[in-house]
């Protein structure tokens, strides 16, 4: 892999490789951009086939939390950290603190948070030598369990994207297809239930389902049944890559609006569905109330404000549709460059006022 020309590619700012051969600590930090402010973006543990795949995962998350930050209005910059190693049996608190450290020595620069192969108690130890970590425990001040957070905003992005397709925002009488029922897609039902929707639910966890089927009288289908029933909205809320070739036929919904990542398998079927007609509220934009809710953990943590920030998702879901028609695009890449627009002002408004300071400098 070589490494410079892949960040000059994609204007990568820094990576760093931390290593301590008393705890066992490999850890991969990526720094894409940091013009809207220090980059914030979780710590991932994950057992990589190798360091070069370790290493593009870094590079690959830590651009995706820039663009994410961004179209949420957040004064956040993009980063990301893995740490090479087996999450279920390699832990140990020295690698933690070890890793607080090299974060610490960062001075503000990369903000840390919870993410896949770690936890709030992982964090807490990061705590421990550094106060660049957001997600710890609530005992710390912290915005704990984002899971009902991130639901309400991908509620509040799915009304947005059915005003869209339906004239309307409201979902009362709505049928929507829930995939996957896990904490976040759970509470999301809540939100639809007591609207008056009618659920349509499916998920591996067969417990899951029965809990969604007995308290928000949700019917279930068969986990490959779900892409092709009759409904309304599409909410994938579990695994990545289901908008795809095979699946894309079936789909029946008007609007495509979920909670899961990644939920486009290749960016060119974000335009097929795009020509048939489909809104698709894109993902990274839908599902931010989580990185909306740790971040205001900068500020002092204040819930109120918090999911005031996060009803805004409705309005950043209107503006990608908006940036869509303005530049007949789907809505995939209208997300993208309602991000790249507003880091694109705001790396020239940064210009400019280093201009004008050279202008008073020279004059004095």
């Amino acid at each position: 892999m070589k490494i410079f020309t892949y960040m000059e590619k994609y204007d990568y700012e820094q990576l760093l490789f931390c290593q301590d051969e008393n705890s066992g600590l490999k850890a991969i930090i990526g720094i894409h951009d940091t013009t809207l402010g220090p980059a914030l973006g979780g710590t991932r543990m994950w057992t990589y086939d190798s360091e070069e795949a370790a290493i593009e995962d870094a590079l690959r998350l830590a651009k995706g939390m820039t663009y994410k930050n961004a179209a949420a209005g957040l004064n956040l910059g993009g980063g990301k950290t893995v740490i090479i190693g087996d999450p279920r049996k390699d832990k140990n608190e020295e690698m933690f603190r070890a890793f607080g450290r090299f974060i610490q020595g960062l001075n503000g620069r990369y903000i840390t948070a919870e993410d896949v192969g770690t936890t709030v108690a992982d964090m807490d130890l990061i705590h421990e030598e550094t106060d660049y970590v957001t997600g710890i425990s609530p005992a710390f001040g912290s915005s704990g369990n984002p899971s009902p957070v991130t639901a309400y905003g991908v509620y509040r992005g799915m009304k947005a994207a059915a005003k869209e397709a339906f004239g309307t925002d409201s979902l009362e009488g709505k049928t929507i297809a829930v995939q996957g029922v896990g904490n976040v897609a759970f509470t999301l039902c809540r939100h639809l239930h007591e609207e008056g929707a009618k659920l349509i639910v499916t998920d591996i966890n067969k417990e899951a389902v029965q809990r969604a089927v007995e308290e928000f009288g949700a019917k279930a289908v068969d986990i490959n049944e779900i892409y092709s029933v009759d409904c309304d909205i599409y909410a994938p809320c579990a695994l990545g890559a289901v908008i795809n070739d095979e699946t894309i036929p079936q789909i029946k919904a008007k609007v495509i609006a979920g909670a899961a990542n990644n939920q486009l398998k290749d960016t060119a079927h974000g335009d097929t569905i795009h020509e048939m007609g489909i809104v698709y509220a894109p993902d990274y934009v839908i599902n931010a109330g989580g990185v909306i809710n740790v971040a205001d953990e900068l500020y002092g943590y204040n819930r109120d404000r918090a999911m005031k920030k996060v009803e805004g998702i409705y309005n950043n879901v209107e503006r990608v549709i908006e940036i869509a028609k303005r530049d007949g695009i789907p809505t995939y890449l209208a997300a993208d460059r309602m991000a790249e627009e507003r880091i694109e002002r705001n790396r020239k408004s940064r210009s400019q006022f280093l201009q004008n300071g050279k202008h008073i400098l020279s004059y004095r």
